[in-house]
């Protein structure tokens, strides 16, 4: 049933970027992830190993060494979403990189999800790694998990960036065509016929995506690290959203990719490895007065 989500993830996608160059680059994108000369990142058991994490065995890879990176995925993805980062950050960074809860290799029987569950989880993960503090990216629902972590576990949250994050499941965040395209298939997987395993996990993270999250906006001014805020202009998350959550983190920096949709780390993955490595290495700085002419 994991293929019920990476469905809607594509309309969605399809139905927000330039049709022609969109295609061309999701299709390289899933060429590289098969690739089998390519490290199988998601399945590499030279760098994987099992935590346990809160109540279940979370899976985790490591790659390089250096100052700690943590990435989290987005609604039913896992590790290999971010082939094109993982190689790139290890060249300099220490990348820990997990299957969240319920998801890739993280399988978790439980009946109850959600964005806060996970942000512990992860917390509780850097914790099993020995790690007080971790740069974070996160990638859609991986960016709210990035916000929760920094918001429940301010210590752990060195600088973060987030990308196609959102903090309501409704059209303030995501316009109603979309919500056309989700919710048939909510209704489709109802707890009464989700039967198997699969289904009723495939149920879960499909609630999750209707009924969650909900973050208040003023709370967002709690969050004290540095926070690149990301966002395609033809992003499933409206603009303002993405403005919105930008004007509430008081040491937030914008960044608005133009002919982008919600897949920013693959559309634009050069520009975005390059821009949140600088972010991350350098310090941003507002500019304000007389700067502002410049």
């Amino acid at each position: 049933m994991r293929s019920i989500i990476l469905t809607l993830f594509l309309m969605i996608a399809f139905s927000s970027f330039g049709q022609e160059d969109v295609g061309k680059k999701m299709a390289e994108f899933q060429k590289a992830q098969s690739d089998p000369k390519a490290v199988p990142y998601g399945k590499n058991a030279a760098a994987g190993k099992f935590y346990d994490i809160r109540g279940f065995k979370m899976y985790c890879e490591i790659y390089g060494t250096g100052e700690p990176l943590l990435i989290i995925h987005g609604n039913g993805g896992s590790i290999d979403n971010f082939i094109y980062q993982i190689p790139y950050f290890a060249k300099h960074y220490k990348v820990i990189i997990a299957d969240s809860r319920a998801q890739g290799k993280s399988a978790d029987t439980g009946d109850t999800l959600t964005y806060e569950m996970m942000a512990d989880d992860y917390a509780a993960l850097l914790d099993a790694l020995k790690i007080d503090s971790a740069n974070v990216i996160g990638w859609s629902d991986g960016g709210i998990n990035g916000i929760l972590l920094a918001q429940r576990h301010p210590r752990k949250v060195k600088k973060l960036a987030i990308t196609g994050a959102n903090l309501a499941p409704d059209t303030t965040a995501v316009p109603q065509e979309i919500w056309d395209m989700v919710r048939p298939a909510l209704a489709a997987l109802s707890a009464k016929s989700a039967k198997t395993p699969q289904e009723k996990n495939a149920l879960k993270l499909l609630r999750l995506l209707c009924e969650q999250p909900n973050i208040d906006p003023a709370s967002l001014k709690n969050i004290q690290c540095p926070t690149l805020v990301i966002g395609g202009d033809h992003d499933v998350i409206k603009e303002e959203h993405t403005f919105l959550i930008y004007k509430n983190i008081p040491k937030a920096y914008l960044w608005i990719l133009p002919g982008a949709g919600h897949s920013t780390p693959i559309i634009y993955a050069e520009d975005f490895n390059r821009v949140v490595e600088r972010f991350f290495k350098n310090p941003f700085v507002k500019i304000e007065g007389e700067a502002r002419f410049m």
